[in-house]
């Protein structure tokens, strides 16, 4: 996808990257509609009474489909059959989110109307981009703003340093929130009754052979977390990659976002981080909160 996000084109053919898997999976399809038939057909002489252990679910599967139509245009996959994902996509062209050329798929300007409440919740955060730029230029290293979003950190602010970083990280990425300091932050923030549902979803994947994804050790971190007001992690999400974080306080005086600095630790190790970082990043989060509540 280009840079603009909007003219990315999805070939339609056998190869192309939105019905991949559709030919693996002919022999599981063919099962499944010859099991789907003889349940249709033992349906029409009997009725069925749904089983009380069967799991409700609100979930549209249409709508799952076509929003992963969608992503392929990025993420350059998906499991849909071709059928499925040719349906699809011209639904799609028809309410005017995609166009075609016969051979090629590409999204239209409207798909940017979908994301205008996003964009415009990420634009109230140009406040904070003074605050940012000053921190980069004291620590001479990246820093960013991210809110909590499901088990996930979302970035909605950051000044880039010109350090070659190996992850790539701009505004709209996401970021496990268990393995950064930006989350630990935010996670150890939270009502009891919201972290307990996060550690129900059992999402504590591993990163790096030091990614804490025991739960009862991750509680006692965040227990540190909210009693000390920051977050140190070292090599959580990634080797050599280390980061400092702090709380910001939106103006109902809750924890709504957080300030972190991202470094190398072949250049900033834990100590420096707590030594050096540590105040300033503080300090900007303090100013950050104030800033927002004069708003």
């Amino acid at each position: 996808m280009r840079p603009d996000g909007w003219t990315s084109v999805v070939p339609y053919s056998p190869e192309s990257p939105v019905v991949r898997g559709a030919n693996n999976r002919t022999q599981s399809g063919r099962k499944y509609r010859a099991g789907f038939q003889k349940v249709s057909r033992q349906s029409q002489s009997t009725t069925a009474v749904p089983s009380l252990k069967e799991p409700r679910t609100e979930r549209v599967q249409s709508l799952e489909r076509g929003l992963a139509v969608l992503r392929a245009f990025s993420a350059g996959t998906t499991e849909l059959t071709r059928a499925t994902a040719r349906r699809l996509l011209l639904t799609l062209e028809e309410l005017g989110y995609v166009r075609s050329d016969r051979r090629a798929f590409s999204l239209t300007p409207a798909v940017k109307d979908l994301a205008k409440p996003f964009l415009a919740d990420v634009d109230t955060w140009d406040f904070a981009r003074p605050y940012l730029q000053a921190l980069t230029e004291r620590t001479g290293e990246s820093a960013s703003v991210a809110v909590l979003d499901g088990t996930e950190i979302l970035y909605v602010a950051r000044v880039q340093t010109r350090r070659l970083m190996t992850l790539t990280i701009t505004v709209g990425s996401r970021l496990p929130a268990h393995a950064t300091s930006k989350g630990r932050v935010l996670l150890a923030n939270l009502p009891e009754s919201e972290l307990e549902a996060f550690l129900a979803r059992g999402s504590l994947s591993r990163h790096t052979d030091r990614t804490v994804i025991e739960e009862a050790s991750l509680r006692t971190i965040l227990d540190d977390v909210r009693r000390q007001g920051w977050a140190i992690v070292d090599q959580q999400l990634e080797e050599g990659l280390c980061s400092v974080a702090a709380p910001i306080v939106d103006p109902t005086g809750r924890v709504s976002a957080s300030l972190s600095v991202c470094a190398h630790a072949g250049r900033v190790d834990p100590v420096a981080l707590r030594a050096d970082f540590l105040p300033l990043v503080v300090e900007t989060a303090r100013r950050i909160s104030a800033a927002w509540i004069r708003r």
